[in-house]
């Protein structure tokens, strides 16, 4: 058994490491926070902004 990866699966993986740094988990944390941000506007719409 050879226990080097192949230079195809090698760059796989690295493409798939850039798509997720870079891509996925940036956009899943930007959409997160927009989520939680119009959950609070939509809770405020019924029950008051604070202090009230």
């Amino acid at each position: 058994m050879d226990a080097t990866p192949a230079p195809d699966s090698r760059k796989a993986e690295l493409l798939k490491f850039v798509f997720l740094a870079f891509v996925f988990i940036p956009v899943l944390s930007v959409g997160v926070v927009a989520a939680y941000g119009f959950a609070v506007w939509i809770y405020q719409m019924f029950a008051g902004p604070p202090g009230m």
